[in-house]
């Protein structure tokens, strides 16, 4: 093999390990440290272990194959049309405008400054904060 052929193969490789370590992985959500719900690599979204709906890659959200919501690559969180409330970068979740919660970093989710859950291995990005806010808005009664 000549050394282009093998540098071209190495960057192949390379791309391909690049492009599988930035795709969205699960993330598992918990409450009072025990599984509460997850969010599959593909947008699937599971409550107490049973299909609630699915996060779409362009911010969508379903229930029953019906569109309630969408979480904006923005940040805007909109429910059926309607602008409720955002997701900043910093994983400050705001509902009207006004300060709700937050999503940290290292996966605590805080509703008015106590912890109300955490994303096991944390959030890595913006469409970590954008998943997981989708699921406390629009599957969590009990947070948005």
């Amino acid at each position: 093999m000549k050394r282009h052929q093998a540098a071209w193969i190495f960057v192949l490789l390379l791309g391909a390990l690049i492009g599988s370590a930035a795709a969205s992985a699960d993330l598992d959500i918990r409450r009072g440290g025990s599984p509460w719900a997850r969010i599959d690599a593909d947008g699937w979204i599971r409550v107490g272990g049973s299909l609630a709906g699915r996060f779409e890659s362009d911010g969508s959200v379903r229930k029953d194959g019906m569109l309630i919501g969408s979480v904006a690559s923005d940040g805007a969180i909109r429910r059926d049309g309607k602008l409720v409330g955002s997701i900043e970068s910093d994983g400050t979740v705001r509902k009207g405008g006004s300060l709700l919660g937050s999503i940290e970093s290292d996966g605590t989710i805080r509703k008015s400054g106590s912890i109300w859950g955490s994303v096991d291995n944390g959030c890595a990005g913006p469409d970590d904060l954008r998943r997981v806010a989708a699921v406390l808005v629009f599957f969590a009664g009990d947070y948005f």
